[in-house]
This record gives C-alpha cells, sequence and structure tokens, in this order.
C-alpha cells in the first residue's frame, strides 16, 4: 500500500506518515522500483497502535517506547494516563476557581485585577503573618467576594488568621448570603475543626436567615464545642427552640454565665418565652447536685418577673446549706 492510499484510508498526512518514518515510529518495509514507501499490513497495524495510544495522550517517543518495550504492560500505562489526566483536571478546576474569584471581584482595571491576584497569592502563603496581613488588607485594598473569605476561613488552621479572616468577612457585608452557604456547607464537613470553624464565622459574621438557619442545624452537633458555639449563637439572635439546650448549658457549667445572659434577653420581651425559661430552670432544679442549684440560682437572678423570686424563695430553704445561702443574698438584693 503506498503512502498516500494510506494517508487516505488513516486519515493522516502524508507529511505526517514521512515524519513517522524519520523518527523510526513506523517504517514502510517496502519500496517500489520507483523508491516509493510501500506499507504491509503489519506496517499499517503499527501505524494503528501508534495512533490508538496517541489519542491516549502520550508524546511521540512515548509512544516508541512503548511499542519497542517487550515488557510493556498496557494496563500500567493507562493507571499513568488516569494519574496524569486526574492532576491535569484538578490544576484546572483551581485554575477556573481562580478565574471565578477575579472576575466576581469585577474589577474594572488592570490594577485592579493585580491587586486581587495579589490577595489571592498572600491568602495561600505558607507564613501565618503574610496570611493575616491579606486578611486584614481583604477590605481595603482589593475587594474579594463573601463566598471567597468564608471558604478561605474554613480551611485557615491558624486561630489568629481566622479571626482576621472573620473580620474581614463581617466588613465585607454578604447581600446575597453566598458567605452563608457556605459555612453552612461547612458545618456539614467530616472534619470537626472545619465545623468549629464554620460555626464560629457563622456567630460572629453571619446575619442572612441562612447563617441562623445553619446555627439551629448546628445545635444537634455531635461535637460539644460546636453545640456550645451554635447554641449561644442561635440563641443571642432569639431562636427560643434553644431554651433546654441553653439551661442543659448552665446545669453542665459550661459558659453557664453566657448562657444565663441569653436566657434573660430572650425573656426580656415576650412574657411566653419569659414563662418557657422559668419552668426550664425551675425543672432543672430537681435532681441537680448543690453546685449546679447554684448556678441556676444565678441564673434566675438574670430573669424578670415576679416568678423567678419565687424559685429563688424555695431556694433559700434548699437542703445544703450553700445552696440556701446563695438563694438568700439574691433575693436580698435590691430589685
Amino acid at each position: 500500500m503506498l503512502i498516500g492510499e494510506v494517508a487516505r484510508r488513516s486519515g493522516l498526512s502524508a507529511r505526517m506518515l514521512r515524519h513517522y518514518d524519520a523518527v523510526g515510529l513506523v517504517r514502510p518495509t517496502g519500496r517500489t522500483v520507483g523508491g516509493y514507501r510501500e506499507y504491509s499490513p503489519a506496517d499499517v497495524r503499527r501505524l494503528l497502535h501508534v495512533e490508538g495510544l496517541r489519542t491516549l495522550g502520550l508524546s511521540l517517543a512515548q509512544v516508541g517506547r512503548a511499542l519497542a518495550d517487550p515488557a510493556f504492560a498496557p494496563s500500567e500505562l493507562v493507571a499513568d494516563l488516569v494519574r496524569a489526566t486526574e492532576d491535569r483536571l484538578t490544576r484546572d478546576r483551581e485554575l477556573l476557581a481562580r478565574l471565578r474569584t477575579v472576575d466576581a471581584a469585577e474589577p474594572g482595571s488592570w490594577d485592579e485585577v493585580l491587586d486581587v491576584i495579589g490577595l489571592l497569592r498572600a491568602l495561600a502563603s505558607p507564613a501565618a503573618g503574610h496570611r493575616q496581613q491579606a486578611a486584614l488588607a481583604a477590605t481595603a485594598d482589593a475587594t474579594l467576594p463573601p463566598e471567597l473569605l468564608a471558604r478561605t476561613a474554613l480551611a485557615e488552621p491558624d486561630p489568629h488568621v481566622a479571626g482576621a479572616l472573620r473580620w474581614a468577612l463581617a466588613r465585607s457585608g454578604d447581600p446575597e448570603g453566598t458567605a452563608a452557604a457556605a459555612l453552612a456547607a461547612g458545618l456539614r464537613s467530616a472534619d470537626v475543626a472545619v465545623r468549629r470553624r464554620a460555626v464560629d464565622a457563622l456567630a460572629e459574621t453571619g446575619t442572612a436567615p441562612e447563617a441562623t438557619a445553619a446555627l439551629v442545624d448546628a445545635v444537634d452537633d455531635p461535637d460539644p464545642e460546636v453545640h456550645r458555639r451554635a447554641v449561644l449563637a442561635a440563641g443571642g439572635r432569639g431562636v427560643t427552640a434553644t431554651v433546654p439546650a441553653l439551661v442543659a448549658l448552665v446545669v453542665a457549667g459550661v459558659d453557664d454565665v453566657a448562657a444565663a445572659e441569653v436566657l434573660a434577653a430572650l425573656s426580656e420581651d415576650d412574657p411566653a418565652t419569659s414563662e418557657r425559661v422559668l419552668d426550664a430552670l425551675g425543672g432543672a432544679l430537681d435532681g441537680a447536685d448543690p453546685a449546679a442549684r447554684i448556678r441556676l440560682a444565678q441564673a434566675l437572678v438574670e430573669q424578670p418577673g415576679p416568678g423567678a423570686r419565687e424559685a429563688l424563695l424555695r431556694l433559700t430553704r434548699d437542703n445544703d446549706r450553700a445552696v440556701a445561702l446563695v438563694a438568700t443574698a439574691f433575693v436580698g438584693r435590691p430589685g
């Protein structure tokens, strides 16, 4: 088969076939009387092998080594190609994410583009100090999308840098709720450290309804720290469903002062909530140890209305002398 017919049937150009011959990849085994290249059936099969490997992304040199190696294992080659393709896709996704970040910042000039790129590079610095400086500059030197700040805060292991990122996120605002959505996604992470960073960021920066809803969901988190922070934050936003959990914090002596303050704020303007809080505090007294009863008495002091005083009067007759003395001192306080 002459080179012209091979080119026509294979879809390759005669020039490429000559190149394959020149580099020793597919050399025709015969020549016509006039000196033209003549390909045997074996030559054509080798050509098809070459083109098949080329479609997998191999270079000509790699194809040549694969075909020349008698111990060549196709499965190993395919596995290497899979890994290389996955690496390339990862790099492409990272590039796409960076491009979307720059686009979301809506730069109006090349200087603004460079500012955003500089911040992104600084936020990825291995030095925590550089990352912190970049976070503090994020709302001044260039405007980064709230979603990016949220995702960066979730991934930041250094507490000082994470705090700076939360500060920047709070200053940036979140009109579209994109940061709240990203932080809420962080609460579903299998990594407890990410969930803790997410609840902290939601508590300090998230003002959107989505942020409050995410905090309510985090109340059921199995991690005690995530649970505690979510309870205080959601209760501080007026979520009355947190009353039992807040009372439980008082009983356990975990952030009991903060929990008592949140309970007082919930009771301040709503008689129904006030009654619910008093019932929960009074019910917790049964079976509580003396130290817990003292903490509950301290929480009752913060409650408005006569119901709290009545509960304290009952505690002045407590079997434990320390509890009775503390309750008596509280009752004797000027109202």
